[in-house]
């Protein structure tokens, strides 16, 4: 019978495995399964992660500090093009990277079944294997959404890819299901250095809390409008108080871009608005372990996506 090791006597390892991939790759809902938590919010909308966020993933004497990255895609807006170059800079700066993509997307696309999105997506990955080239990297093909495919169909799009020559290695996985992560966990901690742990054992997300208050909300938003409202919205926490009673009274403001917008946000007699911070507010009560206080209000700022205080906040490059 083995013995299970005992981590206080193993060398501690900690470093960053970045997560990048097209736009609805899985990306947020696989740094999710690593870290155990809810770190990066995830809906049905593709490019809802703006900014890297930074989840941190323990496996034995290893800590993982795992960038979730906006997706990377074709930019056509300072926002979109702010957000790209984050991703990249996520990628440069980690210890090991992880190129996630939506095999399911690729097959059918290659079947000419694939829906706009999808083909959309396939051209991302594309972009991404360009760009790749370009620094000369090798890094980890995760396939995920492995889930009801034929393992030909899934070999065939790896052999594809393989033959881009920017690959070391490939997990498949499911990232929905945990199907496989577990294989990939144990990889990407062998590939993090020797050094002292960046963050405390307990510790999942380095987000300071009026910033994933805000991300919760804005969640939520695109779960209730995904179909109405486009990508045009922020949410912004205005304050954060604590009140003697232990409970926390947070404020928040959604921007739009139009009074349309607003509307849509609102519902009738602000029944929509009032499902989003009902469902926010229950979500932060898990994560805070307390009883939580939420108002939302909703304003029309034609021009937030072109503010540089916007792009400081969401830790962007403005000049870009």
């Amino acid at each position: 019978m083995t013995d299970t090791p005992n981590t206080e006597t193993l060398p501690t390892r900690a470093g960053f495995a970045a997560v990048i991939g097209a736009p609805n790759a899985g990306k947020s809902t696989l740094v999710n399964r690593l870290v155990g938590a809810k770190v990066s919010i995830v809906t049905q909308k593709v490019q809802t992660t703006r900014f890297p966020v930074r989840g941190v993933a323990m496996e034995g004497s290893t800590q993982i500090v795992l960038v979730d990255t906006p997706g990377i895609f074709t930019p056509r807006r300072r926002l979109d093009r702010a957000m790209v170059r984050s991703a990249w800079t996520g990628a440069e700066d980690a210890d090991a990277v992880l190129h996630l993509v939506d095999v399911a997307a690729e097959i059918d696309v290659a079947n000419n079944a694939g829906k706009a999105a999808d083909r959309r997506g396939v051209q991302d990955v594309r972009t991404i294997i360009d760009g790749l080239k370009k620094s000369d990297s090798k890094v980890i093909l995760g396939l995920n959404k492995i889930d009801g495919i034929k393992r030909e169909n899934i070999l065939k799009v790896t052999q594809d890819l393989f033959e881009t020559g920017v690959y070391s290695e490939v997990f498949m996985i499911s990232a929905a299901t945990g199907a496989g992560v577990d294989d990939l966990k144990k990889r990407l901690a062998a590939l993090m250095p020797e050094g002292h742990w960046l963050y405390p054992e307990d510790q999942t997300a380095d987000l300071p809390i009026r910033l994933l208050a805000a991300e919760l909300t804005r969640e939520k938003l695109y779960l209730r409008v995904h179909e109405e409202l486009p990508y045009a919205a922020s949410v912004e926490t205005t304050a954060f108080q604590e009140r003697p009673d232990g409970s926390v009274r947070i404020e928040q403001t959604v921007y739009v871009e139009r009074d349309g917008q607003r509307a849509i946000l609102l519902g009738k007699n602000g029944q929509t608005l009032k499902w989003i911070g009902s469902a926010s507010r229950e979500e932060l009560k898990t994560l805070l372990e307390r009883e939580v206080h939420l108002f939302l209000h909703v304003k029309v700022k034609e021009n937030w996506a072109e503010e540089r205080q916007s792009y400081a906040d969401l830790g962007l490059d403005f000049d870009v």
